[in-house]
């Protein structure tokens, strides 16, 4: 198929269709409400569902029960929408089922702006519900990577039987770039058959299929606890994504960022770079699980390390476990919608080369 020039939401919704999903259900909020105005008329033209909730409370918990029947299932919001769906979204994962959120991210706390931001990393990464639970999280920086990473997504969460997240700032649901998709589309992993799911009971050898988080038993909970834990795990050894620039040559700092502020980082290396000034960047593109391993062996040739995000500082938090004290970390952040420029990320980078950078 030809590349389409889409703005980001519009191909969000797409590639969501292209995986098969063909049930979402959510509520109105920018910075992402092109995603449902998309879906709205391109769900019926492929036979599928769009319901628009009343709430965001009301559309995580109808995710809960069409997720319970195996069905591929959708919703889309921003920061303070997702935050209303924790409770489902905690539920979900404690009853293992597969269901496909993203996350367009606005300034806050609170109602905050519509610009956009990074201010859900900590929400997203550490469990913003309640219980040991965890979320597959992925990050694109570009309007291609959100649409492919949407339709992995699909097959991560009926691999994991987990719910996934996939995070951007307010830039990747209104920019516009060229979008291909393609016609040979493969699971990204083998896919095992639904036989968890709730399809009715006629009786025979198929068991009754009850989703379920509630285990009163402490005994059996621990055990469904253990279970999940060992998930976890292995999402931890097959999931870490990651994309590495300048990191075979010689270099002074190592910049970490992700979503569309390391396409600013880019920029800004390539001016550091013309003059003389030796940098590199890993962009985690998975934020769980955190590639840490990949962040600590490229620190080790730098004399300092740089984080660039569009919040207070949040994923500095796992970059310090990284690193656990090995080199420098330094922080450049712009909040409240503001983005942070190529000259900003220049002059900091200079500043901890001629030693004036400051710790974070």
């Amino acid at each position: 198929m030809a590349k389409k020039l889409m703005k980001g939401a519009e191909a969000i919704g797409e590639a969501a269709i292209r995986a098969g999903c063909r049930l979402f259900f959510g509520y109105p909020i920018t910075p992402q409400n092109e995603i449902p105005e998309y879906l709205s008329h391109r769900l019926p033209q492929v036979g599928g569902t769009f319901v628009q909730a009343e709430s965001e409370v009301a559309a995580s918990n109808m995710l809960y029960g069409a997720a319970g029947t195996g069905e591929r299932v959708f919703t889309s919001s921003s920061s303070p929408g997702i935050s209303l769906m924790q409770e489902a979204i905690s539920y979900m994962a404690g009853s293992q089922l597969p269901v496909v959120i993203v996350n367009i991210m606005r300034a806050g706390p609170g109602l905050g702006g519509i610009l956009p931001a990074q201010g859900d990393y900590l929400q997203s990464t550490k469990g913003g519900g309640h219980g040991d639970y965890r979320l597959l999280v992925l990050a694109p920086n570009s309007v291609q990577e959100a649409a492919d990473l949407v339709i992995e997504a699909f097959d991560l969460a009926d691999y994991y039987r987990n719910p996934v997240l996939v995070v951007g700032d307010g830039l990747i649901g209104q920019m516009m770039e060229p979008v291909e998709f393609k016609d040979d589309y493969a699971p990204v992993r083998p896919l095992p058959p639904k036989t968890w799911a709730s399809t009715g009971h006629t009786g025979g050898e198929k068991p009754r299929s009850i989703i379920n988080s509630l285990f009163l038993d402490p005994e059996v909970l621990e055990k469904h606890n253990q279970a999940l834990q060992a998930k976890y795990a292995e999402m931890e050894k097959n999931e870490i994504r990651y994309e590495g620039y300048g990191l075979d040559g010689d270099y002074d700092v190592l910049i970490v960022a992700y979503g569309t502020v390391a396409r600013v980082c880019q920029t800004a290396m390539e001016e550091l770079e013309a003059d003389g000034v030796r940098v590199a960047m890993i962009r985690p593109i998975s934020l769980y699980p955190y590639p840490s391993q990949a962040v600590r062996e490229a620190a080790e040739k730098a004399s300092g390390v740089l984080v660039v995000e569009l919040s207070a500082g949040q994923m500095i938090e796992d970059v310090r476990l990284a690193l656990e004290g090995r080199r420098p970390i330094h922080f450049h952040g712009r909040t409240g919608g503001m983005l942070a420029t190529p000259e900003e990320i220049v002059d900091k980078v200079r500043r901890i080369v001629e030693g004036r950078g400051g710790k974070s």
